[in-house]
């Protein structure tokens, strides 16, 4: 029971961090800066698959779109 209220807690921290990172990058309107974030929040998503907080699909959709994204960037 306290492994899971821990593991629960864990959890949602490095869920919450990620989401508001790929809110900050999706909010950046230079690409110099979205292009040098993406390695990291692609990490950090990369991360949540791994730790089985996500999908390892969904993973690679958000990967995807955050992606097409920094090519449509001026």
């Amino acid at each position: 029971m306290r492994q899971a209220t821990k593991r629960r807690d864990s959890n949602r921290y490095y869920g919450k961090t990620t989401r508001n990172a790929i809110r900050d990058l999706k909010a950046s309107a230079d690409k110099k800066t979205y292009e040098e974030t993406l390695p990291n929040v692609a990490s950090m998503i990369d991360k949540l698959a791994k730790r089985g907080i996500i999908h390892k699909n969904k993973a690679a959709n958000l990967k995807s779109k955050l992606t097409k994204k920094a090519a449509t960037l001026a």
